[in-house]
């Protein structure tokens, strides 16, 4: 579980100069053996740390680094 957070926030981290949110399914390719519900499980405990946040629009669900992005400081997040 701690290689596959560190996986993840260094993933975030690599391609933090061009994006600051993904997706579920970019989490789920760096994990093609596991179930999709074992990436959500990690990625829950990431938001739980928050090390990541939690982002939707209404009809779309994003992830991203906490603190990072636009939309954080515009609300202040930073």
């Amino acid at each position: 579980m701690e290689a596959a957070k560190a996986e993840i926030l260094a993933f975030c981290e690599s391609k933090s100069k061009n994006k600051s949110k993904f997706y579920f399914n970019d989490f789920t390719k760096l994990f093609p053996e596991e179930k999709s519900r074992a990436v959500k499980k990690i990625l829950t405990a990431l938001i739980q740390e928050e090390k990541l946040v939690f982002w939707s629009s209404g009809s779309t669900t994003m992830y991203g680094l906490a603190g990072a992005g636009k939309q954080a400081h515009s609300e202040g997040e930073d």
